[in-house]
This record gives C-alpha cells, structure tokens and sequence, in this order.
C-alpha cells in the first residue's frame, strides 16, 4: 500500500472500494480545513458550513460506486458541496454571493497585480478566539463583500478561485456552457471589487470617527 501522504485522491477512492475503510476517513481528513472554508464562504455561518459539509461528505459516499476513476475527485467533491450550500441558503431564504479578480487556472491568463490580492482575501480563514482583531475584522469584511453576490455568482468564483478550478471542469460539473462560466466570473469579479471597495469605505470612515473622538 502507498505511503498515505503519496496517495492520490483517486487512489483512495479506489482503495475504499475495495475494502480499506481508513481511506475514506483519510479522504475527509484531508479535505476538512479547505473544504469547510470553502462552504463557510460559501454560506456565510460556520454552524451551517459544518452541517453542509457532514450533508456533502454523505453524499459523496453515497455515491461513490458511481465515480469515474478516470477523473479528478476534488472538483465532484467541490461541486456537489456547491450544491449542497446552494441547497442550505435556500432553505434559510440568504441571499448569496462571491467574486474575485485574477485569471483561474487554465484560462490562459497569467497571475499578478490586483487579482492576486483578491485572491488572498477569499482565501483567508475564519479566524478563531485566539486570533488578533485585525485579522478577524478583516474576515469580516470579506465575508460582508462575499454575502453581497448572488448566489449563482459566488459559488463559481469560489470554485475558480478559492479552488482554483478551470473553467471547463467548473461547467462540466455544473452542465453549463464555458461561455456561461466565463460570463459569470466577469461580473462576479466586479461585483465583488464593488463591494470590498465599500466594506473599505466604511472602515475608513469608522478609523477617522474613532481618531476624532
């Protein structure tokens, strides 16, 4: 058996099917960090992404016998918790969101400038108890930018960006047209530079109330 740290994705899979139960825990393992923030983006509540994720991880075993192991496991992972949040904002009735700026992988556009800083910043985690207040103020900003896009917008930004997803596995697990996706990224990276725009506006006028008093 392959050293663990050596085995892919799919490699686990194929093990688990055939009678290793570890490798399914291994699975969960080591997607637990980037898949919950992930979702936490996605929905905006901790408390709802550590639901969405157990619901994601029980339908990905579910339905496992019928994965392709001539494909990639991360984007069917990704793209049945995308379906999964989508599922939990609507039944909450939040409206959701998400956006960025920086060309995904396989797009043909290189990295650098604006878009990296972007990047970064939906890619912060959720800070804990012990993190300092500019940390966690600063999560909080991008989430408030985050939860200002549609839902449609946000779940392919964070699978492009936050997974770095390509635009053709992205509308070949969501069945639509790579135009759509590309179409979708634009204005969810707009959408998202506006807001953060404004979510800084606000600090700034918070500092200078703060500094005058």
């Amino acid at each position: 058996m392959a050293d663990v740290i050596q085995r892919t994705d799919e490699e686990l899979v194929e093990d688990y099917l055939d009678g290793e139960v570890g490798a399914f825990r291994l699975l969960i393992e080591r997607y637990h960090d980037p898949l919950l923030n992930f979702l936490f983006r996605l929905v905006g509540n901790r408390q709802a992404a550590e639901d969405v994720f157990q619901d994601a991880f029980l339908q990905v075993h579910q339905s496992l016998g019928s994965f392709d192991l001539t494909r990639t496991f991360k984007p069917w992972l990704f793209t049945i918790a995308a379906n999964k949040g989508r599922d939990a904002l609507r039944k909450s009735n939040r409206r959701a969101a998400v956006s960025l700026s920086m060309k995904p992988r396989g797009s043909g556009g290189g990295g650098g400038g604006e878009g990296d800083e972007l990047v970064d910043l939906l890619q912060i985690e959720v800070p804990g108890p012990g993190a300092g207040m500019e940390a966690a103020e600063t999560s909080v900003m991008v989430q408030h930018a985050v939860d200002a896009i549609p839902t449609r917008l946000r779940e392919i930004l964070l699978l492009a960006y936050f997974q770095k997803l390509s635009y053709t596995q992205i509308a070949d697990q969501l069945g639509i047209p790579v135009g759509t996706v590309k179409s979708r990224l634009h204005a969810a990276v707009a959408a998202f530079a506006k807001r953060w725009q404004e979510q800084m506006d606000l600090a700034k006028r918070k500092n200078r109330r703060e500094q005058a008093t």
